[in-house]
C-alpha cells in the first residue's frame, strides 16, 4: 500500500511495476510466516478453496485493513497529499466494476493455482507468478478502473482521503464488490479445475 501511494504520487510511469515487485518481493517474504495474505479478496478466495480456516478470516482482514489505514496515512505524512483509486473519467461504472472482477479473478486464481494447489507444491516461482499478474493488471484495467484489485486498496485511501477532506465514498463500493466477486469466482474455478 505505501509502494502504490508513493509510485501514484510521485506519477512515476513505473508505477505497475513498483507495485507488481514490491507484491512479489513481500510474498516471498511473508508466505512462510502468514500464508502472505496482503489482499481481503484473496483471503476470502483462499478460505473458500479450503485453504484457511474460518477463524482466520476476520483477523487476516483487520490486520490488512489497519495495513491499509496506516500506509495512506504515512503517505500523507511523506507528501503532504492524499490518494485514491477512482475509475477513469470516461469509464461507466459498470465497466469499472467489470475490470475489478477480471483482474482480481485473474489474480486470485493465479494465488490458489501457484500457492496452494497440490500440483504446484514447493515451487519457487509463486511470488513472480503473483506480482506479474497484479503488475499486468495494473497496466491493463489501471486506466479504466483504478486497478485496486483488493478491498484494502480501496478503502485505506479513500477512508484517509475523506477524513482529511479530500475525497468521498462515492468509488469505494466498487473496490469492495469488484474484488470480492472476482475472489468468489475464482475460488469456484478453482475447484472446477481441481475436483479432488
Amino acid at each position: 500500500m505505501l509502494t502504490i501511494g508513493l509510485a501514484v504520487q510521485a506519477g512515476t510511469p513505473f508505477a505497475p511495476v513498483a507495485i507488481g515487485a514490491v507484491l512479489a518481493v513481500m510474498v516471498y517474504m511473508g508466505g512462510h510466516v502468514s500464508g502472505g495474505h496482503f489482499n481481503p479478496a484473496v483471503t476470502l478466495g483462499v478460505w473458500i478453496r479450503g485453504k484457511l480456516p474460518r477463524a482466520q478470516v476476520v483477523p487476516y482482514w483487520i490486520a490488512q485493513l489497519v495495513g491499509s489505514l496506516s500506509a495512506a496515512l504515512v503517505v500523507y505524512l511523506l507528501t503532504g497529499h492524499t490518494f485514491a483509486p477512482a475509475p477513469a473519467p470516461g469509464a461507466t461504472a459498470l465497466q469499472a466494476l467489470l475490470a475489478e472482477i477480471l483482474f482480481t479473478f485473474a489474480l486470485t486464481l493465479v494465488v490458489l493455482n501457484t500457492a496452494t494447489a497440490t500440483a504446484t507444491d514447493g515451487n519457487s516461482y509463486f511470488g513472480l507468478a503473483i506480482g506479474l499478474t497484479l503488475m499486468t493488471g495494473v497496466i491493463v484495467a489501471g486506466p479504466i478502473s483504478g486497478g485496486a484489485f483488493n478491498p484494502a486498496v480501496g478503502i485505506g485511501p479513500i477512508v484517509v482521503s475523506a477524513l482529511l477532506g479530500h475525497g468521498g465514498f462515492s468509488h469505494l463500493w466498487l473496490y469492495l464488490v469488484g474484488p470480492m466477486a472476482g475472489a468468489v469466482l475464482a475460488a469456484v474455478v478453482f475447484r472446477i479445475q481441481h475436483p479432488e
